[in-house]
This record gives C-alpha cells, sequence and structure tokens, in this order.
C-alpha cells in the first residue's frame, strides 16, 4: 500500500505557502518560509521526509553572533599594531579555555550560554589573528620601505586580478589619460646597485597609458574621449601571469588600502612576462574571449551587457549606460554575483516559485539524480562558476552567497538557510578579512538577510490582502532588499532611487534568460562558435530589454532625489524607512489612502511639465537663455523655438548637461557650438546628443588639445552630424534666434596664445536681448575683440557670460565696452582655481552690473526682453 501523494510528488504548488529563491542585488534568498508538515514527513518514513524539507522551529540564529563578532575584529584589527593583536587573541583563547573549563559545575542554562560566548571568542580570536596576518603582509618585507623613499626598483610580480581601465574624467580643462590598474602581489624586488630581494607584498600596478589609449579593451567607444581602436596589451594579461616590471614606488593611501604599495609603471612598451598564465586561468580566459567574440556582433547595448551579466566582465559598458544602472540601482546585475549563480542552480534544481519542492522540478530530477545528488552536481557548478569568474575575493564571496540554497537542498533543512549565511559570512572573513571593509560585501549580505527575514513576512502579509503569490513574493523580495541596501548606497552616492524596486521588478524577468543563453554561449564558443552567436543573439533580447529599463527609469525626472551621504545621511534614511514601513503598514488597511500615496510617488517620479512648472517656476515660460549649472564648465542654452535650443559648449559631464537640457524639455539642437575644445567644455558633448535631433557641430579652427578634438570629430562622425569651423563674421538664425561670431578671425590672429584665445565668441539677439559670449577668452584676444571691426555692436549689451569663469585675467577696456546690466559666471563650486576672481566680480559691480554665479546661485535662466527690448530683464534660478 503506498502513503497518499502529496501537491508536492505530483509537482504542484500550495498556494498557502509558496516560496521562492530570488535574485537581487547578487544575492540569494527566499520569499516566503514554508509550514511544517509533520504528518507527511511520518508518512514517508524518511529522515528528511518525502517532499518538503523540514521547517521545524524558527530560524536558527546560534551561528549569527560569532560571524558578526568575527567581521566586526576583522574590520578593526586589520591595521592594528601586532602587540595589540597577539594580546586580543590570546585573551580570548584564554577566557574561552576558561569557560569550556567550568562548564561541567554550571546548570544547563549557563552552561548553553557558556558554550555559545566559548563559540563567539574563538570566532573573534580566529579572526583578529587572521587580519592580523594580512595586515603584516602590507608592513614586512622591502617593499613598504622602498615605497617610502619613492624609490624605483624593477619588479617580478604575479597579477591576483583582471586588469581593469580608470573611467576617463575631467581634470581641470584636460582629460585625465586613463591608466590600467593591476592587482598583483611582489615577489621580488631589486633596486639600482642593490642586490634582489625575495619578498610577498600586495602592490598596485598603475600604468600609464599613451596618449590615445583606449576607454575599453574591446570597443572603440566614440563616447569617451580617450578612446582609441587599439586595445592596450596590459588589459590582456591574465591572473597568475608573472611580470617584470621597472616602476616608481609611491605609499598606499593611509587608512584602508589592502596594498603595501603603489608601483607606477610606464606602459608604453607593453609588458614583460616572465612566465604565462596557469592552466585554469587560460582556461577562463578562452571562455570569456569566446564570449566576447560571440557577442560583437550585437547591437551596442546587448555586446556591452552580456559579458557582465554572465561572467562581470563590464569592459564595454559606456560611461552613459553605466549611470542609468546606477541611477535605477541596477548595477548588481552587472557585477559577479550570487544573482548569476543562483539562476544557474534555479535551472538545475527547478523554477524558483517551487524552491520548497526543487528537488522534483529541476534537471536533475528529470534526469534521475537524487537529492544529493543534485547537490553534488551544484557544487560542481560552483566550481565551474568559481573557475570561468575568476577565484578572486569577490567571486568566492557571490558562491558562497549564491551556494546557501545549495547546502539547504543538501540538508533537506529550509531552516539552515540563516545560519548557513552566517557560515558562508564567518569563512569568508577569515579567508578574506579586507571583505569586512568592503561595501559590496555589506550589501550582499544585508540583501541576503533582508530576503532570508524580512522578505517572507511581506510576502505573507501582501498575499493575505489579495495579492498573487508570485508577485507578492517579488514584491516583498525587491522591498526588502531595497529597504536594508538603501542606506548603505546612500553612502556611497548621497542619492536614493525612487525607481529601483519597480525597475529591478521589470528587469528580474529578463534577468535569467539573458543568463542562462549567456553561459550557454559562454560554454559553446569554444568548440561552435555559429551556434555561441546564435544563442548570443537570443540573449541580446533580454539584454536590451535590461538596458532600456535601466535608461527610461534612469531619464525620469524624479527617478532619485539627492540625499545626505556618509554614516549620518544613512542613518537618517534608516530612520526615515523604518518611519515609511510603520505608516504604509497601516495605509494598507485603506486601499484608498494607499491609491493616493501610490499616485503621488508617480507624480513625484513622472514629474509632468505643467505640474513641476507650477510648483518649482522652472522653467520660466518666457526663458532666453539658459546658463547651466554644469560645475567647473560651461554649458549654455538658447531658446531657438518650442523644444529647441541652440547649445553653447556642452561642460564635463554628460549626465550635468543632459540633465539641463532635460528640464527644459530640449527635444531639438539646431546646433552645437563647442568655443574651444577644453575638456570643461567639450567632456559632456555625449549628453547634449542623448535622445535628441542635432542638426551641426561648430568649433574653433584650433584643434587643441588634439585628443579632445579627435574625441570631437569621432563623436560626430559616429552620430552622421556635420562638423563646420566658425570664424568672425558668420552670422546665423534658428526660429527667433540669431547670433554673429565675433572671434576669432578667420585666419587666426597673432594674439591667440592657445586654446582659450581661440574661444569661439558670439554676439546673440533674442527677443530684443543682446549677449555677449565671450567662452574663455584671455586678456590678449579681449582686446583684440574690442579693438575689431566688431567692436561698435558689443557696447552696453544686455547680457555677459563673463569669460573664462570669472578669472582675474579680464582686460578692463572690454569690459567697459560690453558695459553689462547683468554679468553670469558659469564656476563649480569649491573649485581650486579661485573662480571667481574677487577683483573680476568687483569691477564689474562697479560698473553696475548685476553678477550671477553657478555656485552659489544654481542654474540661471535669463527672460524678459520683448520684441522691441523694452521688456523688464529678469533672472530665475534652479
Amino acid at each position: 500500500m503506498t502513503a497518499p501523494r502529496t501537491a508536492a510528488d505530483t509537482g504542484a504548488t500550495n498556494p498557502a505557502t509558496p516560496t521562492a529563491v530570488t535574485t537581487t542585488a547578487g544575492t540569494v534568498g527566499t520569499a516566503a518560509a514554508a509550514s511544517t508538515r509533520p504528518t507527511v514527513h511520518a508518512a514517508s518514513g524518511r529522515r528528511l521526509g518525502a517532499a518538503h524539507p523540514r521547517q521545524e522551529g524558527p530560524p536558527d540564529l546560534r551561528l549569527v553572533p560569532p560571524a558578526l563578532a568575527a567581521w566586526a575584529t576583522a574590520a578593526l584589527t586589520l591595521h592594528a599594531p601586532p602587540t595589540s593583536v597577539v594580546t586580543a587573541v590570546g585573551l580570548c583563547l584564554l577566557t574561552a579555555g576558561a569557560l569550556l573549563a567550568t562548564r561541567s559545575r554550571l546548570t544547563e542554562r549557563a552552561r548553553a550560554t557558556a558554550h555559545a560566548t566559548a563559540a563567539v571568542l574563538l570566532c573573534v580570536a580566529a579572526a583578529a589573528g587572521s587580519a592580523g596576518l594580512h595586515g603584516a603582509d602590507l608592513r614586512r618585507g622591502p617593499v613598504p620601505a622602498l615605497a617610502g623613499e619613492y624609490a624605483r626598483v624593477t619588479a617580478e610580480a604575479v597579477v591576483t586580478a583582471d586588469p581593469r581601465l580608470t573611467r576617463p574624467r575631467v581634470s581641470g580643462n584636460r582629460m585625465a589619460p586613463a591608466s590600467v590598474l593591476i592587482e598583483a602581489d611582489v615577489r621580488r624586488v631589486e633596486r639600482a646597485g642593490e642586490g634582489a630581494q625575495e619578498t610577498r607584498a600586495p602592490v598596485l600596478l598603475i600604468v600609464d597609458t599613451p596618449p590615445g589609449a583606449p576607454a575599453t579593451p574591446h570597443d572603440d567607444r566614440s563616447s569617451s574621449p580617450s578612446s582609441s581602436s587599439s586595445p592596450s596589451p596590459w588589459l590582456r594579461l591574465l591572473p597568475s601571469t608573472r611580470l617584470r616590471v621597472e616602476a616608481r614606488l609611491a605609499p598606499a593611501r593611509a587608512g584602508g588600502d589592502r596594498f603595501a604599495a603603489v608601483l607606477r609603471v610606464k606602459g608604453r612598451d607593453g609588458p614583460e612576462t616572465v612566465s604565462g598564465p596557469s592552466g585554469p586561468q587560460r582556461l577562463a580566459g578562452r571562455l570569456r574571449a569566446g564570449l566576447r567574440e560571440a557577442t560583437d556582433g550585437l547591437p551596442a547595448d546587448a555586446r556591452a551587457l552580456l559579458p557582465g551579466l554572465v561572467v562581470g566582465d563590464t569592459a564595454r559598458i559606456t560611461p552613459e549606460l553605466d549611470e542609468a544602472f546606477r541611477e535605477t540601482d541596477l548595477t548588481h546585475t552587472l557585477a559577479v554575483s550570487g544573482a548569476n549563480f543562483t539562476i544557474l542552480l534555479a535551472l538545475l534544481l527547478g523554477p524558483p516559485g517551487l524552491a520548497q519542492n526543487a528537488e522534483r522540478r529541476g534537471l536533475a530530477p528529470r534526469l534521475g539524480v537524487s537529492l544529493r545528488g543534485t547537490a553534488l552536481l551544484g557544487a560542481a557548478l560552483s566550481l565551474g562558476f568559481v573557475v570561468v569568474c575568476r577565484p578572486d575575493p569577490s567571486v568566492l564571496r557571490a558562491a558562497a552567497c549564491g551556494s546557501v540554497a545549495l547546502l539547504a537542498l543538501a540538508t533537506g533543512r529550509r531552516r539552515s538557510l540563516v545560519p548557513a549565511l552566517a557560515t558562508a559570512v564567518l569563512l569568508l572573513v577569515l579567508y578574506d578579512p579586507w571583505l569586512a571593509r568592503g561595501y559590496g560585501f555589506l550589501l550582499s549580505v544585508l540583501a541576503t538577510g533582508a530576503l532570508l527575514t524580512l522578505a517572507p513576512r511581506w510576502s505573507t502579509g501582501l498575499r493575505r490582502r489579495g495579492v498573487p503569490p508570485r508577485l507578492a513574493e517579488a514584491l516583498a523580495a525587491a522591498g526588502a532588499a531595497q529597504a536594508l541596501c538603501a542606506p548603505v548606497v546612500a553612502v556611497l552616492a548621497a542619492r536614493v532611487s525612487l525607481v529601483a524596486i519597480p525597475c529591478n521588478l521589470l528587469a528580474e524577468f529578463a534577468l535569467a534568460p539573458a543568463t542562462v543563453l549567456g553561459f550557454l554561449a559562454l560554454a559553446t564558443a569554444p568548440v561552435a562558435m555559429p551556434a555561441a552567436q546564435a544563442l548570443a543573439w537570443c540573449a541580446s533580447w533580454p539584454a536590451e530589454w535590461i538596458a532600456e529599463v535601466a535608461r527610461t527609469g534612469a531619464a525620469l525626472p524624479g527617478a532619485g532625489v539627492d540625499w545626505p551621504g556618509g554614516w549620518a545621511g544613512a542613518a537618517a534614511l534608516g530612520a526615515t524607512t523604518l518611519v515609511a514601513l510603520s505608516v504604509g503598514r497601516r495605509l494598507l488597511a485603506h486601499p484608498w489612502w494607499c491609491g493616493a500615496c501610490a499616485l503621488l510617488l508617480v507624480l513625484l517620479v513622472v514629474q509632468p511639465r505643467p505640474l513641476t512648472e507650477a510648483i518649482t517656476g522652472w522653467p520660466p515660460p518666457d526663458w532666453r537663455m539658459v546658463m547651466c549649472d554644469v560645475g567647473q564648465g560651461d554649458a549654455m542654452v538658447l531658446a531657438a523655438g518650442e523644444g529647441a535650443a541652440v547649445v553653447v559648449d556642452a561642460g564635463p559631464e554628460p549626465a550635468l548637461v543632459d540633465r539641463c537640457l532635460r528640464s527644459l524639455a530640449v527635444t531639438s539642437v539646431p546646433l552645437v557650438v563647442l568655443t574651444h575644445f577644453h575638456a570643461d567644455h567639450v567632456a559632456g558633448l555625449p549628453g547634449v546628443l542623448r535622445g535628441r535631433e542635432v542638426g551641426a557641430v561648430a568649433t574653433t579652427a584650433l584643434e587643441e588639445p588634439a585628443g579632445q578634438a579627435a574625441f570631437v570629430r569621432r563623436l560626430a562622425a559616429a552620430r552622421h552630424i556635420p562638423l563646420t569651423r566658425a570664424a568672425a563674421g558668420e552670422v546665423r538664425r534658428a526660429g527667433g534666434l540669431s547670433w554673429e561670431v565675433v572671434w576669432p578671425p578667420s585666419g587666426g590672429h597673432p594674439a591667440s596664445e592657445g586654446p582659450n584665445d581661440a574661444s569661439v565668441a558670439m554676439l546673440v539677439r533674442t527677443a530684443g536681448l543682446r549677449l555677449l559670449l565671450l567662452g574663455d577668452l584671455e586678456p590678449p584676444a579681449q582686446r583684440a575683440l574690442a579693438g575689431s571691426a566688431a567692436a561698435r555692436s558689443l557696447a552696453g549689451v544686455d547680457v555677459l557670460k563673463v569669460a573664462h569663469h570669472g578669472s582675474a585675467h579680464q582686460d578692463p577696456g572690454l569690459l567697459r565696452l560690453a558695459d553689462p546690466r547683468l554679468a553670469l559666471i558659469s564656476t563649480g563650486r569649491d573649485n581650486t582655481y579661485g573662480h571667481p576672481a574677487p577683483g573680476t566680480v568687483a569691477a564689474l559691480r562697479a560698473r553696475g552690473a548685476r553678477v550671477l554665479r553657478t555656485d552659489r546661485d544654481g542654474a540661471l535662466a535669463v527672460t524678459g526682453g520683448g520684441e522691441d527690448g523694452s521688456g523688464e530683464l529678469a533672472v530665475a534660478r534652479h
């Protein structure tokens, strides 16, 4: 006689007790707890039951205090003096030994307390010892002393992680050259005139790339001023490769770096290899290269995203796409995380919605593999994942977090999830104490903990109120992870995303198919590239969906709100979250209030233009010119009709000028004028072009700096935008806007001493107003302009855009000639140049001009004028 079949045996689910393994922020968790089934277990005649793993009592939290104690100890003792570490370890061991020695004389309750305390003390001792040894690596051997002397050495180092390229950034008026960063262990070091010394010290190699170095190892990324067609050979190095380099040593940053020193290397000649990478690393490199090759023919977003989704290879992610993922809190999908591993486990074990019955529905049971055999297959899968994605600490962390579900399956106990997470934290902190200070590790643990503790309760509450089970699980998982992780994200970004939960929910639908198909392409590429390309093409559809979700969410006007950074801001956000959750729980009983709050949140995120204008007054309805707040740089917008504007300069950051143009509802740009090629005027050009029709780009004739001029040419060519040269005497019109170029002369001028003096200067006429835009002209060119044929038309302008961010280098004669009513200065807060100069501001005010500046007043919109110029000149601030 057979026992009656349960719902789990037939593959059905019990809607009263659904469970899920859900991924978010690179972690694994459950979305609901299962009820106990003692009768089913008894009927099965098996210790672990027929189908439902045991769920007896509350979660087992006994390992949580030791794990947290070890975590805190490792973070505190990494830079502690050796004597302090030895003393702490000795005291902990002695105290733990005393507690265990006296346990026989204690009551049962006191004995349990003594055992728990001894376990905590032993974990603290182990963590202190491990952290002390890792910290000692930074102080012992010859490398730290040589770094203190900034010595030039010849060193042999073993690469320990994939090389990465720094993102282009504006430094003053130039684009800082990209550098290749390589983590390595120095094994041998030799100073000129001295003998070689064997050592083992973790270092960071900074390889200075030559001018025109690529912004990515695999693509020519035209959106970066430092891009080029050929990748640096340093970027092709694989971990475990041994190099010989000539470098200058320097001390690492004090207060938290995991490196004993920094080696500055000139990378013009490429790396000198002493020995090649190991076999596993070569295999991993071939697999990753095969995936990149398989994705080469895909659209840009899919080509960039798929390697990131599968193996964490983010080299092709453009700064613009990376920013969109950060704005929507989707960056966890681009990192090597537990999400990748969990999706593969779900393929092996079964659909996430049936995790309680996973052994009945996955590929393994369909192939007749037993429960324990399935766990062994999962372990093999974990090992392969670590090999392909590199066995560095971040990958090991991801595999350990992903293995939480695997351990629960192997033991048959859902209740073991929390202690499994605690065990993973403990082992990882002991293996690599530097993780204890890592924000990524903190976010992973917080998200996993939220999914194991908060999400089940929230999911049950939502289902009780009529929300469909799958939707309740997804909402609970995303909301719980966001609630615990948002304060930490605020520490890093000083910003809170309001679209993170819906964007994560929408991306979740596509994440699994993109990852699974991507892994299949990865595995197929070495043996059948056409099949791999077909699989990659199939994976491109969900990958592009994820990119579109990120871009759409980031483009919403209220996608995020600024929030105080640092731990004080995190505490404030945590308190705000608690209040919001408390109020929200009460609101759930009042559907109308819930609807009103949801509508308010939608309005806050979407910010319909009429409503925004009515509340904020921005932009003013009759604006003629807007000086955008783009930090230390220039970006001006001249109204040229409904939704159209001429843009003069683009600032240093694409996001800032794009945000300004979106706030003005500018969708069409007949002309972009780049006054000169300094980075604080042209590096933001991709932001102007983002989602807008651009008619042409006009520049000065002097193409210096050459790299930034080449960047503008590449970007215009990629978008098929005509590129023209502006010269004095040129007169153009767009809608009700007209302008005359008054500098530079068509054949150049002896006054020109560099890019600043070659700036395009314009006299603009709009609605009866006259605006003089001087770029970054220096006094020699200003004097020449004041004495030119155009000088008569420059007298008594309404608005002056002060040259060179209001620097002290101004020609008094030109200021007297212009005699503006309003002087506007574009400059960044706390800039190191002293802009604007007090003397320049005082001179303008002495002539009766009203002086406004973006560092204090924000974006500035000039309004008024009227067709005959009789209207009052006014300025609105944003």
